[in-house]
């Protein structure tokens, strides 16, 4: 099956990082998720309870970022997967946790991190 969901841009405020000044300050994290799913009864019926409610997976992706602050991007790219297989009827998610403000003493456009994770 190749039918994928895709948010692109998600973004919200959080307090992650490892450094006292990202967990008072907080920064911007964008987020995008790719979601495995099979989309052919929901293309058939025309209805959202066939398929995965996109606007359900943006609210509990936010509620990731403005959530308990972890010191990696990894923690919460994995965090935000687990909880995405393990909620809703997917085969498998991919997370990528963008951190374009991440404290580099260096000129840069993003970092991220993309972890993908399937169903067992």
């Amino acid at each position: 099956m190749t039918d994928r969901i895709t948010l692109t841009g998600l973004s919200a405020t959080g307090f992650h990082g490892v450094f006292d000044h990202e967990r008072s300050e907080g920064q911007v994290f964008v987020v995008d998720v790719i979601l495995d799913v099979d989309v052919r009864a929901a293309a058939a019926s025309g209805n959202v309870a066939d398929t995965v409610d996109y606007s359900l997976v943006a609210r509990r992706v936010v509620e990731h970022i403005t959530g308990a602050p972890v010191n990696l991007i990894e923690t919460l790219a994995s965090s935000i997967a687990h909880d995405l297989l393990g909620t809703y009827l997917v085969t498998a998610v991919e997370v990528t946790v963008h951190k374009p403000q991440a404290p580099l003493e260096l000129e840069f456009t993003d970092v991220s991190v993309t972890v993908r994770r399937e169903r067992s």
